[in-house]
């Protein structure tokens, strides 16, 4: 007999239909002819949490007793069953029925397979453990998500059918490897492990996959990558966000991946909050020659501290341009083909679909998706817009199917299509040769299937787009002396071709009917313009950055230094600013690690960050939020550097794993060292809940809170606190307890005035109450900053989101949070 494991249970009933023969369900599997197929729940296992590795004697909370926490040996467990894990599933499942509410036979069908109940996960397993350990079954088939995750969710489960409950640096069991269990390689000894690799769906490619029989050994290394990245986030994920948390007093999700993305929305937020707009002066001529209107915008810029002297500047310059006169030295026409777009990468397609319809990245993976389940797409989560050139029999045979249908398409060849240097695992998103008719589909579904199959139609459409070109060199005086070129680009369409399947937004640009050494007539005056603040990040440029986050280095091909806390044995940059101008350096990026997340998790991901409370998506725009803010300003002042030199740095690392080049266990221990180097800092702030000296008020004791310093009996009506920030500057633990001990502070620096002016002063308890203290001469500011301090902003507004996401309930200023066991680091991290 021949097991099939899959990832889940759909995906169990896609296989099982593929196959020829009757179906007999049995409980939690199928059996077609000489195949069994069961299914996990996606994953199954998870890493068992810190107190496993260390136990806590001193707490039932977080503490600071066992972490770091660096195991030699990473032990995963069966994972209790959960809300989280029954909502994935009825998500999927709800995607896969096309949204509408399931009929009576439907919900038995469903049941029949194994939707989540109670005890499901447990019973699950050993459904599955019971199938791998029957003598009859001779091979057994990975059939997970043709992904890394998709490989260790399946493999995990043939590991601990044979040896449950081991500890792992990789996928070593499956080779019979255990230094735990001596009977494992008896029980593996006469079966074969076999891959159930699907770049589709449709019953042809399941068929002719388990036909292949492909050795589950070739994808070792993509299982490293997986554990890899798996013990990389996990360390990063449970020893930084309790560190964090317990240095703050308020839960802070910290992860590998996350805090970088929420700070690159914090930055450029913050941009164009403190951005300040400055005019400056263009010289610009708006004037007609034979009859048509040619306009020329100069590439000057003419600004300076004074406007005046800029209008001046720019005036001259004018002058000057039309003393000298204008003629025309140049004009090419030309016909052209236009290209239409690449077919789509995953990243690409949610960018056109959050543009186009607003689509959050979530909704549209979890469509296209469940495209892929249903046959008609190709694996989604892609990073690449090529096709292998192995592909083309398939590329072929879904020419033929999408011709049948009335689109006029025809095999084309070339690098611009198919470059086996740009496909990585998966190669890009396209329509398979099972083409569903509109009504089987949502109106969403729709949508995204028609985004697919358009492009593909574009780039296989049997008639080029032709276009003319044109090219307009109009000179001022004699440059580079004195002088300027001015070139002006037209463009006609003369056949649509491809345009008509596909969103062209060209439009025509007729030029002016001029010619080689024509006098052109122009009356240049100063036009004032300004300076525009930068744009908040979109779906799709967020996208764009998280792929490629050195695209602006490349580009200026800079040589910038990485940061001295990134291992210094790579140039991020350097190595690649002479990959050249062309998509390259974007695949290279991609290749080489270096992008921020994968296709695979950065939707997650960005959608743990929503769930956080960190960003915001209103339409398709993303914004910074108070607890966000709040986020990033703590992870800075705890001197936590997250940025994306150092994510791209570990991103490295993980590639090599896959290269074979490191093993996973050397990828956590470069992990292991960047996380050593927080907890070995000083920490001169404290920890939220310690003492910091006696309140005046009440004689209880002074506390550290996320918010600064406050009596502990604030519960019982005592007020007294000192503000973590007074206008501005943030009060040290130390400047806390000098107040509290002996009633002032020295002379301190960096506060700013109601107005925006800085000013210095020390600060005095007078009447239980802190007081700006001047020049020591015992003169108090009536102004209180004890009542009307300003905090940090984000501090302020978070009292609204400090409710937290692990146990639903507030976090009291100064208590240590509830231990909350087993957080799943695959939900939880990124």
């Amino acid at each position: 007999m021949t097991l099939i494991i899959a990832e889940k249970p759909s995906l169990a009933r896609t296989i099982a239909s593929a196959i020829d023969g009757r179906q007999v369900r049995g409980d939690g599997y199928i059996t077609v002819g000489q195949y069994i197929v069961t299914w996990a729940y996606g994953h199954l296992f998870s890493l068992s949490d810190i107190e496993y590795y260390n136990p806590c004697k001193s707490s039932e909370g977080w503490s600071l007793e066992n972490i770091p926490c660096f195991p030699e040996r990473f032990h995963f467990e069966l994972r209790s069953d959960s809300k989280d894990t029954k909502y994935k599933q009825a998500k999927s499942e709800k995607r896969t029925s096309g949204k509408k509410a399931a009929t009576k036979n439907e919900s038995r069908d469903a049941s029949s397979v194994g939707y989540p109940n109670e005890d499901s996960v447990k019973k699950q397993f050993e459904t599955i453990r019971a199938l791998c350990l029957r003598e009859d079954v001779e091979t057994i088939f990975n059939a997970g998500d043709s992904d890394r995750e998709g490989e260790i969710i399946v493999r995990l489960c043939i590991i601990n059918s044979f040896a449950a409950g081991v500890d792992i640096t990789g996928g070593e069991l499956l080779a019979g490897k255990s230094r735990q269990n001596t009977d494992v390689s008896a029980a593996i000894k006469n079966k074969k492990f076999c891959r159930l690799w699907l770049p589709d769906q449709t019953p042809e490619t399941i068929r002719a996959a388990l036909g292949e029989l492909r050795s589950e050994s070739e994808f070792d290394r993509l299982a490293d990558e997986g554990f890899a990245r798996t013990f990389v986030d996990w360390l990063y994920g449970v020893n930084l966000t309790r560190y964090a948390t317990l240095r703050s007093g308020m839960l802070l999700r910290v992860g590998r991946v996350i805090v970088p993305i929420v700070k690159a929305i914090y930055d450029r937020d913050l941009a164009i909050r403190n951005f300040k707009p400055e005019k400056y002066y263009v010289p610009f001529s708006n004037e007609k020659t034979n009859g048509e209107t040619v306009e020329l915008t100069s590439k000057l810029k003419f600004a300076a501290d004074s406007l005046d002297a800029a209008f001046a500047a720019a005036k001259a310059k004018c002058d000057e341009y039309n003393r000298l006169g204008a003629r025309v030295v140049s004009v090419k026409r030309k016909k052209d083909k236009i290209s239409p777009g690449k077919l789509w990468s995953l990243t690409k397609l949610q960018n056109y679909l959050g543009k186009k319809y607003k689509m959050s990245m979530t909704d549209s993976l979890d469509i296209v998706q469940s495209l892929y389940e249903k046959g008609f797409v190709t694996y989604p989560r892609t990073n690449s817009e090529y096709l292998a050139t192995a592909e083309k029999d398939r590329i072929h045979k879904v020419i033929d199917a999408i011709g049948a249908v009335g689109y006029p398409v025809r095999f084309k060849d070339g690098k611009q299509i198919f470059d086996d240097t740009k496909v990585e695992s998966h190669s890009a998103l396209t329509p398979t040769s099972k083409i569903p008719s509109k009504d089987k589909l949502t109106p969403d579904e729709a949508k995204v299937y028609t985004a697919i199959i358009r492009r593909f139609c574009a780039v296989f459409c049997n008639k080029d787009c032709i276009a003319e070109k044109t090219e307009l060199v109009i000179r001022v005086g004699n440059p580079p002396e004195n002088g300027e070129d001015f070139t002006l680009k037209g463009m006609h369409i003369l056949e649509p071709g491809w345009t008509k399947y596909d969103d062209y937004t060209g439009k025509d640009k007729l030029l002016p009917a001029l010619s080689e050494g024509d006098e052109v007539n122009i009356n240049f005056s100063p036009v004032e313009k300004e300076t525009t603040p930068p744009k908040h990040y979109t779906i799709e440029t967020l996208n764009n950055y998280l792929k490629n986050p050195f695209r602006d280095e490349l580009a200026a091909k800079s040589k910038t230094k990485r940061d001295n806390s990134v291992a210094s044995d790579d140039n991020i940059v350097g190595d690649m600013a002479d990959e050249g101008e062309d998509d390259r350096d974007e695949y290279r990026a991609i290749f080489e690690g270096l992008e921020l997340g994968t296709e695979a998790t950065r939707t997650s991901i960005i959608d743990n960050a929503r769930k956080s409370g960190y960003i915001k998506l209103n339409k398709d725009v993303y914004t910074i939020l108070p607890h966000g803010e709040y986020l990033i300003e703590s992870l800075a002042r705890m001197n936590i550097g997250m940025d994306k030199y150092k994510t791209a740095s570990l991103g490295r690392a993980l590639k090599r794993v896959y290269r074979g080049e490191i093993t996973p266990m050397d990828a956590a221990k470069l992990a292991e060292r960047e996380i050593s180097a927080v907890f070995s800092q000083d920490n001169p702030d404290g920890w939220a809940g310690d003492d910091v000296g006696v309140c005046p008020l009440c004689g209880g004791k002074v506390v550290r809170s996320r918010y600064g310093y406050g009596c502990s009996r604030y519960r019982d009506g005592c007020k007294f606190k000192i503000n973590r920030q007074i206008l501005g500057r943030p009060i040290s633990l130390a400047e806390a307890q000098a107040i509290l001990n002996g009633g002032t502070t020295g002379q301190l620096d960096g506060f700013t005035s109601k107005n925006g002016k800085p000013f210095s002063a020390a600060l005095k308890l007078v009447g239980g109450e802190v007081k700006f203290d001047f020049s020591g001469s015992g003169r108090y500011s009536d102004w209180q900053p004890s009542q009307h301090a300003v905090q940090s902003e984000s501090a302020a507004k978070s009292e609204s989101v400090a409710k937290s996401e692990y146990t639903g309930k507030s976090q009291p200023v100064g208590d240590k949070p509830k231990l909350i066991p087993g957080i799943p680091v695959d939900d939880t991290f990124g």
